[in-house]
């Protein structure tokens, strides 16, 4: 329990008090006395009452610090500490009775205070029944949808404007763990979790450039505002990406304008590795064409030796040799059937998917783009706009873009125009300017080498584009308009009628999610000054060999669970014994029972750490005497490559914050008065676990105290005792 200045501050008064009394009775005493009789007693008073007065002091002082310790303890800290117990239960959902050892006004406090936590817990459970009742049959069909979502063959993912992850199903999880560029050592380093970004997966500028597409057919009033595009991830998997609105609202509340369109409220993602299925269409497809190109030989070869066979004078010696030409061509052709049936050829070159898209669309965006990046004047008049292409329009924009950067920069042109019309069943794309005409070579050069846009690069080259669509590339100049040009052939897409709306399904429900972070802005304001409520915590724990890091001690075991907008997603969690490739300590092995043969095979802390730091990354760190496993971890920052900057909270820290008046502040101790259950003790996932539920209960305490912020948390937690030990 934390000091009490009041009563040292109260003894010494007493003190004071006490000698005080004593001077002034000698005083009084002593003026009393004639001149003689002080002469008289002087010596005596010097050498035999000083010092009883001393003892009397002595004495009167420590009864006095005796009965102020019974009274603080029966009136002041027993109050305080009542009053903090009373506070949790306020505060928190704790349901426990409260015992009071002090005087009987605080017993009768106390029951009084135990009837009211009854009551609420009665009133609860009545309106807990009642919702449960009402939400009954709702429940039933959402635990319906939920296994319909679960037995989905795509993966889903639905995300905010932010890229923030608020849904996915398991095989989206499932998938994320085979995208990583790095194989998983532990549960829980999946790419995707609530609260996440999805652009751990997905390139934003092609997350981006679809969200612009839909905005387009929104803007449009279509009905059909999906859009599909196929990418590379980390990992060098290829997915085929379906995009779909979630649409918000497109005025406010009391407006009384007409309802604008309904703006973008997030984007669902549903998508497929399509990896292997493109190598055995490629495999398939390479094979089919080596058969082609081979039976026309072999059939004429045949057809040749037939036709010599048929003559009756041919001589034995030839009819034999034409015979054998007609055998192997035949065992010839039947080995390249079998080849084909068997997919085992090499080096292939993958066929990349496109998608149907109005040209129009494209023109625009690419206008758009190009006046973006170079605030270049661009001409879209010469336009057919009922054309559809059959293109990846990403990386074709990505072309435009680069063409249009280099023109700006090699030639100065002051303005470009774009180009779209129908030759010879293909569309011709053009990026046209006036003035001074390229060579052969710069345009190959254009062509070869890998684009870059502004500070974005890509490994990506023109010509790769053009092959992605199977068309051509080439440049030419009207002599007569003083106009040169860049000419993309492209293939063209059956022209489409936009369906009519269709009338919004009900909504399924996830296996995992969190709908309220869609009112969550989570960079519009800097870190410390953002609610406690808002933020996304990483909490966790460590298991070591022994207590001193610097004197060789390493970590054994991490435990980590996610807290996200207020909710403990205890599926999504960190866990791993690691290898800690020295002995475990005698003291160490009975407190948490891990055995070395159960750490033989286990990866080392240098291939955990950057799995663990992908888990932890854009959260707030908490733990429980978090000094002690930040001080492992940042032993081992340089050897793993990775760096724990993130802001740390710490739940003893805090408690001691809230609860000043309390003995202890052991994690044992603090989960006993919120009433969590420890399960699994000096485990780190059961370590973490009840941190984070202890940490959920701080959070409404720490708003009554004023703390609000996470600024605010971190200046108010190095203010107490305990932040002064260190590691």
């Amino acid at each position: 329990m934390k000091p009490d200045r009041r009563f040292f501050i109260a003894i010494v008064v007493v003190g004071i008090g006490v000698a005080a009394w004593i001077a002034f009775t000698g005083f009084v005493l002593w003026s009393a006395l004639e001149a003689g009789e002080r002469r008289v007693l002087a010596p005596l008073l010097v050498e035999r009452l000083a010092p009883l007065l001393v003892i009397a002091w002595l004495v009167a002082v420590g009864l006095a610090t005796f009965a102020l310790h019974r009274l603080h303890r029966r009136f002041i800290a027993e109050p305080a500490r009542l009053l903090e117990q009373a506070q949790v239960m306020l505060g928190t959902d704790v349901q426990r009775e409260i015992a009071s050892a002090g005087s009987a006004e605080n017993e009768g406090l106390a029951r009084a205070i135990n009837e009211l936590v009854r009551q609420r817990a009665q009133l609860r459970d009545d309106i807990a029944r009642k919702v449960q009742e009402a939400s009954h049959d709702i429940e039933q069909e959402r635990n319906r949808l939920a296994a319909l979502m679960s037995e989905l063959s795509q993966s889903v993912i639905v995300c905010n404007l932010k890229g923030r992850i608020l849904l996915y199903n398991q095989r989206a999880r499932a998938l994320s763990r085979a995208l990583s560029p790095a194989p998983a050592v532990a549960q829980g380093a999946e790419l995707i979790g609530l609260g996440r970004s999805i652009y751990t997966v997905f390139d934003r500028r092609l997350v981006d450039h679809a969200l612009e597409h839909i905005r387009q057919r929104l803007q449009r009033g279509s009905a059909d505002l999906s859009t599909q595009f196929v990418t590379t991830t980390p990992g060098g998997q290829l997915l085929r990406v379906q995009m779909a609105p979630v649409r918000g609202s497109g005025n406010n509340a009391g407006d009384a304008e007409p309802a604008s369109p309904p703006a973008l409220g997030g984007f669902v993602l549903m998508f497929d590795n399509i990896t292997q299925a493109l190598e055995d269409e490629s495999l398939r497809d390479k094979l089919l064409q080596g058969l082609t190109d081979h039976s026309r030989a072999s059939l004429a070869n045949i057809q040749a030796a037939i036709e010599m066979l048929d003559y009756p004078d041919l001589e034995s010696g030839l009819r034999a040799r034409f015979q054998a030409v007609i055998r192997d061509e035949v065992r010839a052709m039947s080995q390249r059937i079998q080849g084909l049936a068997a997919h085992t050829a090499e080096g292939l070159k993958t066929r990349w998917p496109l998608e149907d898209m109005l040209g129009a669309d494209l023109v625009s965006a690419a206008s758009r783009r190009i006046a973006a990046m170079y605030r270049l004047p661009v001409d879209t008049s010469n336009v057919d706009a009922t054309l559809w292409l059959k293109v990846d329009s990403f990386s074709l924009l990505q072309a435009l873009t680069y063409l249009a950067g280099r023109l700006l920069d090699e030639f100065a042109v002051r303005s470009v125009q774009l180009r779209l019309a129908r030759a010879s069943g293909r569309a011709q794309l053009d990026l046209v300017w006036s003035g001074q005409a390229v060579s052969t070579e710069t345009v190959m050069s254009w062509e070869m080498d890998p684009m870059r846009i502004g500070q974005d690069s890509t490994p990506l080259t023109v010509r790769n584009v053009v092959d992605r669509h199977g068309g051509e590339f080439w440049f030419e100049r009207e002599r007569v308009r003083h106009e040169v040009f860049l000419r993309f052939l492209l293939p063209l897409a059956a022209p489409q009628v936009e369906p009519e709306a269709a009338p919004v399904p009900a909504e399924s429900r996830p296996e995992y999610y969190d709908f309220d972070l869609f009112q969550v802005s989570e960079y519009s304001r800097e870190l410390d000054d953002r609610p406690l409520t808002q933020l996304t915590y990483t909490v966790f724990d460590t298991e070591t060999t022994g207590l001193d890091p610097t004197r060789g001690d390493e970590i054994i075991q991490i435990g980590a669970v996610r807290i996200v907008n207020g909710k403990l997603l205890t599926h999504e969690r960190f866990e791993q014994l690691i290898d800690p490739r020295r002995p475990i300590s005698s003291e160490s092995l009975p407190v948490h029972g891990i055995r070395p043969e159960m750490l033989a095979g286990k990866p080392t802390i240098e291939q955990v750490l950057p799995a663990f730091h992908a888990f932890v990354h854009d959260t707030v760190l908490v733990a429980h005497n978090a000094a002690f496993d930040m001080r492992f971890l940042q032993m081992k920052e340089k050897a793993s490559g990775v760096s724990f900057d993130q802001p740390v909270l710490d739940t003893l820290l805090l408690s001691a914050l809230v609860h000043p008046n309390q003995e202890s502040h052991r994690l044992e101790a603090i989960a006993e008065r919120f009433d969590v259950a420890v399960v699994g003790r000096h485990t780190a996932m059961g370590d973490a676990l009840a941190a984070a539920q202890i940490f959920l209960k701080l959070i409404p305490l720490l708003q009554e105290h004023g703390v609000h912020t996470l600024g605010q948390a971190r200046a108010a937690a190095q203010e107490t005792y305990y932040a002064r030990v260190r590691y």
